[in-house]
């Protein structure tokens, strides 16, 4: 990054594509839509590069990118305001319900069934999260970020950081389990 900022701008590329990949993860994962997120990439990159000339190199280049990503997303949600979604209501894309499919040699259909209703289950209950939260653990689970670097990222304490992601967990943890929970007014 020190050569980028001195005027290699080609270095730049290098950047890119190292870090585009994980990146339009995060913002998929924030947004809940993959055009949205590989678009608001390209905008990310392109005002990092417009502002190369304010980075700090006291951080991590990938916490500054998070930084970028991070406010573009809010900014983004808060103008879209998100309506709610019901966690007992498939998730629906644009070309139908949303599976994620992995390879998983060796895993029963059983096993590849309640690991695709987990997951869908946590994918609807992370959109189910304020997105303060859910941005919060996206850096800390999917991102991998350390604390120091999340509170950086959000601009919030480090202290505000460990707390709400406790908070986070735990909401997540409820809505998981009323998810799960055996509906009520059955048999004795």
């Amino acid at each position: 990054m020190r050569l980028v900022v001195a005027g290699d701008t080609e270095l730049f590329e290098l950047l890119v594509r190292r870090h585009q990949r994980p990146l339009v993860n995060y913002l998929y994962r924030m947004l809940g839509e993959l055009e949205p997120a590989v678009d608001m990439a390209q905008e990310v990159f392109t005002k990092a590069y417009l502002a190369l000339s304010r980075y700090d190199e006291r951080y991590r280049f990938t916490t500054w990118l998070y930084r970028i990503a991070s406010n573009s997303a809010i900014d983004h949600l808060r103008r879209r305001r998100l309506s709610t979604v019901s966690l007992d209501q498939p998730v629906h894309g644009p070309d139908g319900d949303i599976t994620i499919e992995l390879p998983s040699p060796g895993t029963s259909p059983a096993q590849e069934l309640e690991y695709r209703e987990t997951v869908r289950d946590l994918s609807q209950a992370m959109q189910a999260l304020p997105a303060s939260y859910r941005q919060l653990l996206l850096l800390r689970h999917a991102q991998h970020l350390r604390y120091d670097e999340i509170a950086t990222v959000s601009r919030l304490p480090l202290g505000t950081v460990k707390n709400r992601i406790f908070r986070a967990r735990v909401l997540l943890r409820r809505l998981l389990d009323e998810k799960n929970a055996p509906p009520s007014g059955g048999r004795p």
